[in-house]
């Protein structure tokens, strides 16, 4: 759900299966570039013509330390260093410095992921608000994040206080704490099942707080019934300075 939504909001085709050569022959037949995306998970499946793999300087030396993740580091022939608008520089610097180090030849592009509100109109249920503050669950638990793109928003837009919602949850996402006690005073959505859904939105409600902000990959106002005003956070990517992807892309294909 989190990997299609975003794209099938685009309007994007998408091929998705475990038969990956039939897959591509098909996806062969109505298209002249074919984008493989494996997440954060995943090498390339494919012999692939252009590489691009994105690394994130809110984990300075994460790009290093995983697999499949250095990997795709080695291999990249363009290497996006993300979220520079909201890192810190000296780790940014950190970044930069392991993939010249590791991958010389790889092209670095820049870019910035500025959060911003679905409704402009929703700042007034941030602004001086206690918030209840909804991440992305697998980002903070084993993705090694002390906060995601709701925390961000929060500040940008002039929360009063982040409310903390451990002694509210309820079930799994209690359980979810226990595991995770450095996850702190944010809410993890762990998955979409019945149940999960159930013990997030039982969670949600329980808490006192005046809205609640909601920073994951997929829209929950789709799957849960808030008690009360809950603001979805959006980031797209901003590339800053050149080269830029388009360009890159352009060259290597035109």
């Amino acid at each position: 759900m989190e990997e299609y939504e975003p794209h099938v909001i685009q309007g994007n085709v998408i091929y998705a299966g475990t038969d990956y050569e039939a897959i591509i022959r098909e996806a062969e037949k109505e298209a002249d570039i074919i984008i493989w995306d494996g997440g954060n998970n995943d090498m390339p499946f494919y012999k692939s013509d252009l590489i691009i793999t994105v690394v994130d300087p809110h984990r300075p030396g994460h790009e290093l330390k995983y697999y499949p993740g250095f990997i795709n580091l080695l291999i990249a022939d363009i290497v996006v260093i993300n979220k520079i608008d909201s890192a810190d520089h000296s780790d940014v610097n950190i970044v930069r410095e392991n993939i010249e180090k590791y991958n010389p030849k790889a092209v670095i592009v820049e870019a910035a992921s500025p959060v911003s509100l679905e409704d402009p109109a929703d700042a007034k249920h941030i602004k001086n608000k206690r918030t209840l503050i909804v991440e992305d669950g697998p980002t903070l638990t084993h993705g090694g994040m002390k906060y995601g793109a709701a925390t961000i928003a929060a500040k940008k837009f002039g929360a009063k206080e982040i409310v903390d919602p451990r002694e509210f949850a309820v079930r799994s996402i209690s359980d979810t704490f226990e595991k995770y006690p450095d996850i702190g005073k944010l809410l993890p959505a762990m998955g979409y099942g019945d149940k999960q859904i159930k013990d997030l939105e039982d969670s949600i409600n329980r808490v006192p707080c005046d809205s609640v902000l909601i920073g994951t990959p997929i829209d929950l106002r789709r799957l849960i019934k808030f008690k009360k005003p809950a603001v979805r956070i959006n980031y797209e990517l901003q590339e800053i300075g050149r080269p830029d992807l388009k360009e890159l892309i352009t060259e290597k294909f035109s």
